[in-house]
């Protein structure tokens, strides 16, 4: 985690989306390609879904998210994040962090080894 930070970007949280929501979850949005199994929508209470700024599927099957490739995984998922639909949805997720708490939700177990935690420095990351 470098740069700046500026407004709530310092408070961007990564929860897995079956957790029950908090009080100071703010703004709630899952960033899974695929809607999590077995989940209602209802019962998520989210505030958006950004498909667009999940890791590839090429690079999801890839990955499987085996321990041993994550430090691989996050550069290239980095590196997706940088093309302009990637920057485009990381900006999207950067006003809303600005505007207050922001909780990025997935539904992966093992959220050490998760690309919300990777999009959650990015996104807390301000310097171009």
């Amino acid at each position: 985690m470098t740069g700046a930070r500026k407004g709530g970007q310092d408070r961007v949280a990564v929860r897995r989306v079956y957790e029950e929501p908090r009080p100071d979850d703010g703004a709630r949005v899952l960033v899974d390609r695929l809607w999590p199994r077995g989940l209602a929508k209802e019962a998520a209470r989210l505030d958006d879904w950004a498909k667009e700024v999940a890791p590839s599927s090429e690079l999801r099957r890839w990955y499987g998210h085996t321990p041993e490739k994550f430090e691989a995984f996050a550069e290239r998922y980095r590196a997706e994040l940088a093309e302009p639909a990637g920057r485009e949805a990381v900006d999207r997720l950067r006003r809303l962090a600005a505007q207050g708490p922001l909780t990025l939700l997935t539904a992966t177990r093992d959220l050490s080894h998760a690309h919300a935690g990777v999009l959650a420095e990015v996104v807390r990351d301000t310097a171009d």
